[in-house]
């Protein structure tokens, strides 16, 4: 699900509905385009439920459409919700609530039918400042949860490995010299065998060769090397109460990390399916430093409509590439930008930085950007900014990028000098 701004032309809305969104049920606050009354009550979290209580609202307001607002731009009520053409679904971002939950109620008191009285105010009173869900076709929606499922999988791997690079440095720290990643097929199918040093140093070198071949380690040197290792290691702690619950347990670990690197790899594939039959993904694959990675991650956050975003600048604020600028008086600052979708931003940051090997104005850009003082992740979102103007102006026109066509535009605009040193200048591109 994408967000696109509530600006423009919207429909004339029957009713404004608020809703307090939870595990087990939802709080809603009603109130009808022509009156001032509001009405109240609960929905339960069911697929069933929801069905009937928008039928009920559909069938009391004839033809009308419908404005909901929400502190939930995904998960479950949203898809359950954005299946029905009648309802408008406008996501409250959680800090603009909170804040004015602060300003309201100071005390700190809260309950569920003030805040989806809260959340009705904000959407018949600050409607402008919103944005609309609006719906991508169904192949990008296929893409997005694709690739937001996938990355959360991938921070549950990062969890694991942590979790068992923590007890390994405790009673078995060799293991974090042997292997470079412990998500490799071998360290986790070694620990499932071999949780401790003491059982692995019983395994005779031979049966270890065939063990390392077996889990697609061919370098006879590296194999080698942990053989000799294996022989020479000492145990670190001796407390064999530690030893056992630690090994349990690292065996449990290594075993879901093998699961999610399996999962994973499923996910990939499909992605990869998807992505491949899905008409902008050429715009997208075209990008340097893109790659099978990140190109269906790019797809996603741009979506398949066109008429979402207006410029390049609104795709840099939403996703919290573009900083803050406050104002106060004479004085002016300027700061990271906190309240975004962190997936989204970091996308983009990821495909900058990947960028910079591939591109040959990323580099001089990035360059650039570090000799005036700024730090690696301060320049590679610099980098992001200028690159997500280029991707949109691809993405509007249907083209695939060319990095000679944008180094020709570049040179037009006196942004590249000749010489030994290349400099680009922050000026607007494409």
């Amino acid at each position: 699900m994408s967000v696109g701004r509530s600006g423009g032309h919207e429909p004339l809305f029957a009713a404004f509905v608020g809703i307090d969104w939870a595990d087990q049920k939802h709080v809603w606050s009603l109130q009808t385009a022509d009156s001032q009354k509001r009405e109240s009550g609960e929905l339960e979290h069911a697929p069933e439920a929801v069905e009937v209580w928008v039928a009920q609202l559909c069938q009391r307001f004839a033809q009308g459409p419908i404005a909901v607002a929400l502190e939930q731009s995904r998960g479950a009520l949203v898809f359950m919700l954005s299946k029905y053409e009648r309802l408008h679904l406008f996501p409250v971002p959680s800090t603009m609530a909170g804040n004015m939950r602060e300003a309201l109620y100071p005390s700190g008191a809260k309950d569920d039918p003030r805040d989806a009285d809260l959340l009705l105010d904000l959407l018949l009173k600050h409607r402008d400042k919103l944005r609309r869900l609006s719906p991508d076709t169904e192949a990008t929606r296929r893409v997005q949860n694709l690739v937001e499922e996938r990355r959360k999988l991938v921070d549950e791997k990062t969890e694991q490995i942590n979790r068992l690079t923590s007890h390994l440095k405790i009673y078995f720290p060799q293991m974090l010299d042997w292997f470079d990643r412990l998500d490799r097929e071998a360290a986790c199918a070694l620990l499932e065998r071999w949780p401790t040093l003491q059982e692995l140093q019983k395994v005779p070198p031979v049966k270890l060769r065939t063990f390392f071949c077996k889990h697609h380690c061919r370098d006879q040197e590296v194999i080698e090397r942990r053989i000799v290792g294996i022989r020479q290691a000492v145990p670190a702690i001796r407390d064999r109460a530690v030893i056992e619950a630690k090994s349990a347990v690292v065996q449990v670990i290594a075993q879901l990390i093998r699961i999610l690197v399996q999962g994973i790899g499923g996910l990939d594939r499909k992605i990869e399916e998807e992505t491949a039959a899905h008409p902008d993904f050429f715009i997208f694959d075209s990008l340097p430093g893109a790659g099978p990675a990140l190109a269906p991650r790019l797809l996603s956050a741009f979506g398949s409509q066109r008429a979402r975003y207006g410029s390049a600048r609104e795709v840099q604020a939403y996703s919290g590439i573009a900083p803050v600028i406050e104002r106060s008086g004479k004085k002016k600052w300027v700061h990271f930008r906190w309240a975004v979708p962190k997936f989204l931003r970091q996308s983009f940051h990821e495909w900058a930085g990947r960028s910079i090997a591939q591109s040959q104005w990323a580099r001089a850009y990035y360059e650039q950007q570090r000799q005036r003082g700024k730090g690696h992740h301060a320049a590679v979102r610099a980098l992001a900014f200028k690159w997500i103007r280029v991707a949109f102006r691809c993405w509007k026109n249907r083209v695939a990028y060319d990095e000679s066509m944008y180094m020709a535009t570049l040179a037009r605009r006196a942004s590249l000098q000749s010489g030994s040193t290349v400099a680009l200048s922050p000026a607007k591109t494409l």
